[in-house]
């Protein structure tokens, strides 16, 4: 079960750290970006904007559209009117899941948030009535496989089946069922990206800064120095280097 009050606070308690860390996620929203077709986009709803970033590129690529920005953590969105303050945004601190916007768009997006998200099928559905006629949702999201390596590793150190987070991201199968049922049109593309760190501490940092912890595995004697100290042995030992496995699905549904 995803807590969202959780989820909201590891976002709010590192929001001014999100943009030093957060390669992976500004990767995935250019390559978002890189598909938007069309130009003719006049209202567009940016969902967990976080810090603006793939706002921005919304933006630049759409300068004359009315664009909303929505997302559950205050700090993070504070920090993105900061960075896009002389630009014509409206910025909404909301749950996407539950709040009721009351109007509609043409183009709805979303980079790397729907993971944390309680029930995707039934947000889909719900926002299917903020569509346009012929309104288009383009979104990125990360796949079950996200931070394999450092599961099977934590797997072998606690000797119990416990999984992070990320293990119970959905899987591609999943969302593109529940789109087909939604949609009339539906494209699904997969990517793995891989990402090498120095040290297990540093990966570790990058997870803490970017929110991408998730519920965690809130276990002190998991987290002493020693037990990290042999967790990365471990890591090494199964992996050679301390390599990150990301996976992305990137999806556009037609109504």
């Amino acid at each position: 079960m995803v807590n969202k009050e959780i989820i909201k606070n590891n976002f709010s308690r590192y929001a001014r750290y999100y943009d030093r860390y957060s390669t992976i996620q500004n990767f995935c929203a250019l390559r978002l970006i890189d598909k938007v077709n069309g130009n003719s986009y006049k209202k567009i709803l940016d969902i967990g904007c976080g810090t603006g970033n793939y706002t921005k590129l919304l933006k630049d690529k759409f300068p004359e559209a009315c664009i909303k920005a929505i997302d559950i953590s205050g700090e993070m969105v504070k920090v993105a009117k900061e960075k896009l303050q002389n630009e014509e945004i409206e910025f909404i601190v909301a749950d996407a899941e539950t709040v009721d916007l009351q109007e509609q768009f043409d183009f709805i997006s979303s980079n790397a948030s729907f993971q944390w998200f309680e029930n995707l099928e039934g947000f889909l559905l719900r926002y299917k009535k903020f569509f346009n006629e012929n309104g288009i949702f383009l979104f990125s999201i990360f796949g079950p496989l996200t931070f394999y390596e450092l599961n099977e590793s934590l797997k072998e150190l606690s000797g119990e089946d416990k999984s992070i987070s990320s293990c119970n991201f959905i899987k591609k199968g999943k969302i593109e069922e529940i789109l087909k049922r939604l949609f009339k049109k539906v494209r699904i593309e997969e990517h793995i990206y891989k990402q090498t760190h120095n040290s297990l501490s540093e990966l570790l940092k990058r997870i803490k800064y970017t929110g991408a912890r998730g519920n965690g595995i809130n276990s002190k004697k998991l987290w002493t120095p020693g037990m990290v100290y042999n967790l990365e042995k471990i890591y090494k030992r199964k992996f050679k280097d301390i390599v990150t496995t990301y996976q992305v699905f990137f999806c556009m549904a037609r109504k």
